[in-house]
């Protein structure tokens, strides 16, 4: 079973905790690689569940979208990872050099995105979950697209000094990806993060977010996970709800952006953002109230 339980401090290898849910986007991005309407095409994410050899992520990448997978009940990672890979694409597209990954677990952008020449990724995660990644794509004889730099770090901690440590030109424009990782955060947390990608952000950077608008009904979350699986489900009794912090006074993050000068631009929440891609059925019906509470979007911090 896969410890759940969260605690002040807690770290995670890739197949505990919040580490195994990095397993889980993979085993999700690599049913929507192998569809052939996919969205976006991760090359790499079956690799890393090889790599892992956890019977339940692979098991849940094998069941597609069988009866009994719980991600069947929505293709709304696969409509995630496309608006974050197009971002990144409009962003250096636009002449940013800097993209910063806040919780990068096992996004592989660097790996499968063309960057420009001069482009620098800074990915900070868990040391043993950008260990893996690293040791795991080196055996794969991968190279990345672009100058790679991990930055070790939990970013409870000062993630801001690990960064500049790792080579951060802080008068360079960034590039920033929050995908992912605000339901794992107590509101006062996701505040200070966004208080810092302000802090170090100059004019012309830019930040894409999955973002919490609302409050996020862990039962509802449950039930309908409950109803998409059937006895044969790999997950077994693993609950990624109980992972997540559900607090009731939690900022939208686009309004405090806003509140320093950021213009934002709002994609919508998960069901309406996979309309817009051309897929009606990224989140079921019964669902949709659920993912109201999620929104995508973009924010650029304008010259002066």
């Amino acid at each position: 079973m896969t410890e759940t339980t969260r605690t002040d401090g807690d770290t995670w290898t890739i197949t505990t905790s919040v580490g195994f849910t990095a397993l889980l986007v993979a085993a999700a991005r690599a049913v929507e690689n192998e569809r052939p309407d996919a969205l976006a095409h991760d090359p790499y994410a079956r690799v890393f569940l090889e790599a892992a050899g956890d019977a339940r992520a692979i098991a849940l990448a094998e069941a597609g979208d069988g009866a009994g997978n719980p991600m069947t009940a929505t293709r709304h990672l696969g409509v995630r990872t496309r608006y974050f890979d197009d971002f990144v694409r409009g962003a250096v597209a636009a002449g940013v050099r800097q993209v910063v990954i806040l919780a990068a677990g096992l996004d592989s952008r660097a790996y499968r995105i063309d960057l420009p020449a001069g482009t620098v990724v800074y990915e900070l995660d868990q040391p043993e979950v950008l260990a893996f990644k690293e040791e795991t794509l080196a055996a794969h004889g991968a190279t990345p697209a672009a100058g790679l730099r991990h930055v070790p770090v939990d970013l409870r901690e000062d993630w801001p000094a690990a960064l500049r440590s790792s080579g951060f030109d802080g008068a360079a424009p960034t590039a920033w990806l929050v995908e992912g990782l605000l339901p794992y955060l107590p509101a006062a947390a996701q505040a200070l993060l966004f208080e810092r990608i302000v802090e170090l952000s100059v004019p012309g950077s830019r930040v894409a977010v999955e973002g919490q608008i609302g409050p996020l009904d862990l039962d509802g979350f449950r039930a309908i996970i409950d109803k998409y699986s059937q006895e044969a489900n790999p997950l077994g009794d693993f609950d990624v709800t109980s992972l997540f912090v559900a607090d009731e006074d939690r900022a939208d993050p686009a309004e405090d952006l806003i509140a320093h000068g950021w213009v934002v631009n709002r994609a919508g929440n998960p069901a309406g953002l996979g309309r817009k891609y051309g897929v009606q059925d990224a989140v079921p019906e019964d669902a949709e109230l659920l993912s109201g509470t999620i929104g995508y979007f973009t924010a650029t911090l304008p010259a002066d």
